[in-house]
């Protein structure tokens, strides 16, 4: 398969993202600014970095696992969606559910970058939806 290219711009002096492992879905972001992120709370913590897509593509913030477990720190609106027409900084929100304030520093791995194919979709207005076996049952319906 070959890679599709999406350039990437420095908009201060971070690292480019990159994959830790060659299996690895995601690039991680590191934050471009030391801050501290409240317990119980959220802030916003910029990566330095804009990217210009490839129109077919999007990419998604999501959170890193090893953040979520050790300290309680996620992504307030994960996955962030970034369309192939945003021209501006990637920004994480970063939420801490834990006791105690959680200081982030420039650098650290805050977040990963995962690329994925955006599918162009019409939608078509209608009055009834095809049946199936499901129907309607939505939240716990496998028990």
């Amino acid at each position: 398969m070959k890679p599709i290219t999406v350039r990437i711009k420095l908009l201060s002096p971070v690292p480019l993202p990159k994959r830790q492992t060659s299996g690895s879905a995601g690039f991680d972001l590191t934050a471009a600014q030391s801050t501290i992120i409240k317990a119980r709370s959220f802030a916003t913590v910029s990566t330095g970095l804009a990217i210009e897509l490839p129109k077919e593509i999007e990419a998604q913030v999501r959170p890193r696992s090893g953040l979520a477990a050790a300290h309680g720190i996620g992504i307030l609106n994960s996955p962030g969606t970034i369309d192939p027409d945003y021209r501006g900084e990637i920004k994480v929100i970063l939420f801490n559910c834990s006791e105690k304030d959680f200081p982030v520093r420039q650098g650290d791995r805050i977040a990963q970058l995962v690329f994925s194919r955006a599918v162009l979709v019409n939608l078509q207005r209608v009055e009834h939806l095809s049946r199936t076996q499901r129907g309607t049952s939505g939240f716990g319906h496998t028990g």
